[in-house]
């Protein structure tokens, strides 16, 4: 089934980051040739001069189909997202898909339509997302099974007996050679049908960063939407230019809280336990293995106290307050709702 001339928007999320944000808007606008919509770029609350710089820059490029826009408060990368969103459709008519692209993210110039094309010839899929590479062609896996107990054993553990043992739970997946169903894809560049974003709502806000893109997948699975992976978009990506991920000496808090928060959404705080528990348990094995085998460290600094401390205290505060976890997590699907 195919669309008369359907419409697409793009989101990019900006964080300290104008001068590449303009580089992939400049990217996705070549990418957008001959595809009608419109890009809108959110300055998450960068307050350093962010939102001038990109406002002046569009306005002296002449990119009449981009909007500028702050939001005011840095909720995290869905509540970005869903900002964005919600303040294209204040003014505009509804897109019939939403593409988000991070700010350090450079589809080529077919990269939008072979996105495009997939939504319009399978009406069934929900989601579809790109091939992501960095700047020497080296491919970012970005192809995922959703977390479970056994994922967290095995990625912990590290153990090539472990992995053949739970190969079907692993989730980091290889390269797939042509398009593929799969649970969910990073959220560097995604095709999202809108229809389905008014039926499952928008990302999740109480993820401020990892675990909103996995969230949203599995909500539309859940709903009878998959998710497509398309090897033939190619997306350049930096990769952790507003994060500093690949600088971090200790998981921040966000991370645990995240990855807490999707357990006991999707599966119950009983399971969230014992997910805990088996991540812990296969982190012991790596341990041991690091001590006899002299391997390096594979961890950030006291990674497995962080996640015990802060799992305990959660537990701590679910004992005391055992009402206010399941209210939290209610309300922002209600608040990122459409509007």
């Amino acid at each position: 089934m195919t669309t008369q001339n359907p419409t697409v928007l793009i989101v990019v999320l900006n964080y300290k980051t104008p001068d590449m944000t303009l580089d992939a808007t400049a990217a996705a606008l070549a990418a957008m040739k001959n595809i009608a919509g419109r890009l809108i770029i959110v300055d998450n609350d960068s307050q350093d001069g962010s939102f001038e710089t990109l406002s002046a820059a569009v306005s002296e490029r002449g990119w009449d189909r981009v909007t500028v826009v702050e939001s005011g408060h840095n909720g995290g990368f869905g509540a970005g997202n869903n900002f964005g969103i919600q303040a294209a459709l204040r003014d505009n008519e509804p897109p019939d898909y939403v593409y988000i692209l991070n700010s350090d993210a450079f589809p080529a110039p077919d990269a939008i339509r072979v996105l495009l094309d997939h939504m319009e010839g399978t009406p069934g899929t929900g989601f579809c997302g790109s091939y992501i590479h960095g700047p020497n062609d080296d491919w970012h896996c970005t192809v995922f099974r959703f977390p479970s107990i056994w994922s967290e054993l095995e990625g912990a553990a590290r153990t090539g007996p472990i992995t053949r043992l739970l190969r079907r739970h692993v989730i980091p997946q290889p390269l797939p050679d042509g398009p593929k169903v799969v649970d969910w894809l990073a959220g560097a560049s995604m095709m999202m049908r809108y229809e389905v974003l008014v039926q499952i709502g928008l990302f999740d806000e109480t993820f401020f960063l990892y675990f909103e893109e996995t969230d949203l997948c599995r909500r539309a699975k859940l709903a009878g939407w998959p998710t497509v992976y398309l090897p033939d978009s190619r997306v350049m990506h930096i990769g952790s230019a507003s994060t500093g991920m690949k600088t971090w000496k200790r998981k921040p808090s966000y991370w645990f809280d995240s990855r807490l928060h999707y357990f006991v959404k999707n599966h119950g705080r009983i399971y969230a336990g014992a997910a805990t528990v088996a991540h812990v348990m296969g982190g012991l094995i790596w341990r041991f293995r690091v001590l006899l085998q002299r391997k390096p460290q594979a961890d950030p600094d006291r990674f497995l106290r962080d996640l015990i401390a802060h799992d305990l205290r959660a537990a701590g505060q679910a004992l005391i307050h055992p009402n206010r976890g399941d209210e939290v997590n209610k309300t922002p699907e209600v608040r990122a709702k459409i509007i």
